[in-house]
């Protein structure tokens, strides 16, 4: 199993959310399901369907984060800036069409979130952007097209 990069909040996020799961999500459902069925007919009882499809969908999700736990490297932030974008890193890119600005954290695929401007080291972006250092311009494919950006800033925070 290859092992992903992740930053410690975000492993401390995913176990958070796996205890959640775990210890208030799925005892809700079951007492859900167990109300449902005192209902009556199981074969036309909405409120049991939805009660056991909840029930599939959290114990799926519970088994996906045990996963991507077990498969997390945590990997220390950097406490200075090194010149070159590596993990965990804030990093200002400016797009060379409309020179319009954006920055981005790069941490691991379990914890991107485009929401929170945090991308995965493994999007297209992240690995242009790897190694790379300020001034420096990097071209990225995108599904809509390749799209050239230059490297503003580098910081840790």
């Amino acid at each position: 199993m290859e092992k992903m990069p992740i930053t410690k909040e975000g492993f401390e996020k995913l176990k958070k959310e796996l205890e959640t799961i775990k210890n208030v999500s799925i005892p809700e459902n079951i007492k859900d399901i167990e109300i449902a069925r005192a209902h009556g007919d199981l074969s036309e009882n909405a409120e049991y369907s939805a009660a056991k499809e909840r029930q599939s969908y959290l114990y799926g999700k519970s088994q996906e984060i045990e996963n991507n736990l077990a498969s997390s490297n945590i990997i220390p932030l950097p406490g200075k800036v090194s010149g070159k974008v590596v993990f965990g890193c804030f990093v200002i890119i400016a797009d060379s069409d409309d020179g319009e600005e954006i920055k981005y954290q790069l941490v691991g695929p379990f914890e991107s979130d485009i929401n929170q401007n945090k991308i995965s080291v493994t999007s297209p972006i992240g690995r242009a952007l790897i190694g790379k250092g300020i001034d420096n311009e990097i071209v990225v494919k995108t599904p809509g097209g390749t799209r050239n950006f230059q490297i503003i800033d580098i910081s840790v925070e």
